[in-house]
C-alpha cells in the first residue's frame, strides 16, 4: 500500500464532489417536463380533488416571455379578506415544468388583499394554473398560457 499525501487526499476528494455536483447540475438540465397529468395530480392533491370553479382569480402574467428564467407574476382573488371568508392558500403550477408546483401561497385575514406578486421560472411554453382555496370551502382556478422564446427568436 503506498502512502498519500494529505494534499493528494484533498485533492481527490474535491474532484470527487466536484464530479458529484456536476452530475447532479446535468440531471436537472436534462430533466424533461412534466406532463399535464402530473400537473393535475399537483391540483387534486391540493384541493384534495374538489372541483375548482373559473373566476375570481385574476393572473397578470406577460404573454410572451423573453427569458423564462425570471417570468413576473402578479395574481389577485376577489375575497372580502375577513375572518369568515378569505382566500387561505393559492397554487401556482407549470405544466410544462420538470417539477410543475411552482409556488404555495397561505393567506390569512390579516394578509388585508389576497394578492401575490414572485418571478417564476418557466421551461417552455406552457400555461400557468392558479388555484385559491377559501375559509369557506371555495376552489377556484384560472389559467394562463405563456409563450417562452429564447433570446426573442421564437419558441
Amino acid at each position: 500500500m503506498t502512502e498519500r499525501s494529505r494534499r493528494e487526499m484533498l485533492c481527490e476528494a474535491l474532484a470527487l464532489g466536484v464530479g458529484g455536483a456536476a452530475l447532479a447540475v446535468v440531471g436537472e438540465i436534462g430533466a424533461a417536463s412534466a406532463t399535464p397529468a402530473e400537473a393535475a395530480a399537483e391540483v387534486a392533491k391540493f384541493t384534495g380533488g374538489k372541483p375548482a370553479a373559473k373566476g375570481r382569480i385574476s393572473i397578470d402574467l406577460p404573454e410572451i416571455a423573453e427569458n423564462g428564467n425570471t417570468v413576473p407574476l402578479t395574481i389577485t382573488v376577489e375575497s372580502p379578506m375577513t375572518a369568515d371568508d378569505h382566500v387561505t392558500d393559492i397554487l401556482v403550477v407549470a405544466e410544462g415544468n420538470p417539477r410543475p408546483g411552482l409556488a404555495t401561497f397561505h393567506l390569512t385575514p390579516m394578509s388585508g388583499r389576497a394578492l401575490v406578486a414572485t418571478r417564476v421560472r418557466l421551461a417552455v411554453t406552457e400555461n400557468v394554473v392558479v388555484v385559491a382555496k377559501t375559509s369557506k370551502g371555495e376552489v377556484f382556478t384560472e389559467v394562463k398560457p405563456v409563450k417562452v422564446t429564447i433570446g426573442g427568436c421564437g419558441g
